[in-house]
């Protein structure tokens, strides 16, 4: 029997698990490179184009929509709170880094929501497809999101594509169960209502089961945006910018004001986009009580 393969000291052997993991990362990059270079193209195209968007009015015009937007979905303490946040972002000088971080979350959330449901649909038509994807969402739950970093790096280089990458990746399992959840909970009576009068499946699933589903999902939605948020210093580290690079500059020169200030304005951010979710959810579910009353 080879050496080699004779654990020492009664030990078991070695299983090279990361030299396999990074052998399939060289084939993918020497093999699958066009694929990475269309992502990549498609990704920072869509970042760079929203953050344009966001940078292009005056910093009071866009508080001026976003405090509307607060009012009209949840009232005026939000409204209130989201002049006096975005209103301090500015006066911190930190509203162009604030509008690159919120344009790489939205973009993630966007990206995420696009796996996030059909999977979760699937996953509720189908124990089968669940009971697969369970396992991999749990994988994909737990790993350190540090470790996301590495391949996404390899494949995209630094900036902000790795960043959404690895957000993506992070932020896309509670989407996922939280759609399964949502349409497994539909009532069973609704769905065979609609079967007994014909109803073609993929109608019973858009007029019936995501309509009746969407608290769940726009909880899922939240979920995901809260997520995004908390890999934005972690992006940062790969040179995805916005904020997280502040906060990262803060860290790397010991500069409490800095790194403080970075932190309080992902803060504001966080309860902006929060309470809009939130509230988007609550308007769901009042939508949901009339469409079962109605039936």
């Amino acid at each position: 029997m080879r050496a080699d393969v004779v654990a020492a000291d009664g030990q078991l052997p070695r299983v090279p698990v990361g030299d396999w993991f990074a052998d399939a990362v060289d084939w993918l990059t020497d093999n699958v490179a066009w694929l990475f270079e269309a992502i990549g193209s498609a990704v920072e195209g869509a970042v760079e184009g929203l953050t344009g968007l966001l940078t292009a009015p005056p910093p009071l015009v866009l508080i001026g929509v976003f405090t509307l937007l607060a009012l009209f979905l949840s009232g005026w303490r939000l409204a209130l709170f989201t002049v006096v946040g975005f209103a301090l972002i500015d006066s911190m000088e930190l509203w162009e880094p604030a509008m690159d971080t919120l344009a790489l979350v939205l973009v993630s959330t966007v990206v995420a929501l696009a796996l996030a449901l059909p999977l979760g649909i699937a996953a509720a038509r189908s124990d089968v497809t669940s009971r697969l994807l369970r396992p991999l969402l749990d994988f994909m739950q737990t790993m350190p999101a540090f470790v996301y970093l590495i391949p996404a790096i390899f494949f995209f280089s630094v900036g902000v594509v790795p960043g959404v990458v690895a957000t993506v990746i992070f932020a896309l399992p509670p989407g996922v169960r939280l759609t399964e959840l949502g349409i497994r909970g539909v009532d069973k009576e609704m769905v065979e209502a609609g079967e007994a009068f014909g109803t073609p499946p993929g109608r019973i699933l858009t007029r019936i089961q995501i309509p009746l589903a969407m608290p769940s999902i726009m909880a899922g939605v939240n979920q995901l945006i809260m997520l995004a948020l908390s890999m934005v210093v972690i992006a940062g580290m790969v040179g995805a910018g916005g904020l997280g690079d502040e906060v990262l500059q803060g860290i790397q020169r010991v500069d409490i004001a800095k790194g403080f200030e970075g932190g309080l304005a992902v803060v504001v951010l966080a309860i902006f986009l929060d309470r809009i979710t939130s509230a988007l959810g609550d308007r769901s579910a009042v939508a949901r009580a009339t469409a079962t009353m109605a039936a």
